[in-house]
Order: C-alpha cells, then structure tokens, then sequence
C-alpha cells in the first residue's frame, strides 16, 4: 500500500462531503439551535455512518472486480457520468442565493447523533459518492490495507470536518460567513468537477 496514493481520494471525497449538503446543513442547524455539544452529536454520526457506507462500498467493490475485471472500465464511465452530475448541482447552487439557514432547537447530543445518522443513511449524495470514487481512484480498493487505511480516512474527515463545523456554527455570527463563502465554494468545486469528468471520459475514450 502506498498511503500517499490515498490523498487524492481523501481531497476529493472532503470536497464533496464538506461541501453544503444535507448532512452539513443538518450539523449547522443543529449546531445553531442547539449548541455545540448537539453539534458534536452530528459530528461523530456522520464519521461513524462514513465508517458503515465505506465497509459496504468497498467490500463490494473489491469482491465485484475480482469476479468481473472488465467491470472498472463500465464503473469509470458512471464515475465520470457522476462527476458532472454532482458538478451541475454544485454550479447551480452557485448561481443561487445563498439560503437561510432554520435553527433545529432542543436537541439532546443523543438526538443529534441519531438524527444526522438517519440524514447519512437516507441521503443519495451518500452513495453516489462511493461510486464516484470507486471508479475514479481504484487504489482505494487494491488490497486490504488499502481498504481499511482509506475507511478510516473517510471517517476521520468526515467527523473532524463536522466537527469543525458544529464549533464554528454554534456561535451567530458564522452565518454571515456561510452566506460569503458557501457560493464561491460551490462554484470551485463545480468547475472542477467538470473538468476531471471530461478527462476521465476522454482518457476511456482515448
């Protein structure tokens, strides 16, 4: 295993998990609402549910291209196919208003945990990035210690990331940073998308 062939992986899945979702907007409301320590509920929901989606994904992974070789090339088309997919929804947020953000209040750390669980459990965005990756950084899935070294990345960024998040949005004054920050992110993170997709499927093509 080559760890630092698993940094590339780990920048773009923090690009599209941190990135305002679901699961973030669903940390910051209740990190707004209900403290910081609701907040931290979130956070360790979301770096155990990251730990159950890679188990699944990568498990399965390893165990279809063992059965079926050719099935990467396929995968990569999807990835690819996903990538603009993702890079069209992140370029039209940009183009948006920045939303409000609703204040869930009265939340227990308990509750919190529980409900970001649920949001990571039932969100599509969840399972389109594992197959995103898969396709695009096969490394991720080569051996063993790739795996387990690559899952525990995933979790560690997304918690310490929803950490992070659950800090700074317990405090008001964040919000006014949200709103600056969250369409300019959303515009890079498009663009750049875009571009990777297009050279994925040229590279498949070529």
């Amino acid at each position: 295993m080559d760890p630092l062939a698993l940094i590339p992986p780990l920048i773009f899945f923090a690009l599209n998990v941190l990135t305002p979702g679901p699961n973030v907007l669903n940390t910051i409301s209740i990190s707004l609402g209900s403290g910081r320590m609701a907040g931290y509920g979130c956070a360790l929901a979301c770096a155990f549910g990251v730990t159950l989606w890679a188990t699944v994904a990568l498990i399965g992974a390893s165990a279809l291209f063992i059965a079926i070789p050719e099935a990467r090339v396929g995968l990569t088309l999807v990835g690819a196919t996903v990538l603009l997919y993702f890079a069209f929804r992140y370029i039209r947020r940009a183009l948006r208003p920045a939303a409000d953000v609703d204040r869930i209040e009265g939340a227990t750390p308990r509750q919190a945990f529980m409900q970001a669980l649920v949001v990571l459990s039932t969100n599509p965005k969840a399972m389109t990035t594992w197959i995103a990756l898969l396709a695009i950084f096969p490394v991720i899935s080569r051996d063993w210690m790739s795996m387990v070294a690559f899952a525990a990345g995933t979790s560690a960024v997304a918690g310490i990331g929803h950490f992070v998040y659950a800090t700074v949005f317990s405090t008001r004054p964040a919000i006014a940073l949200y709103r600056r920050a969250t369409r300019p992110v959303n515009a890079a993170v498009g663009i750049g998308f875009t571009i990777y997709a297009v050279k994925l499927i040229l590279g498949e093509l070529g």
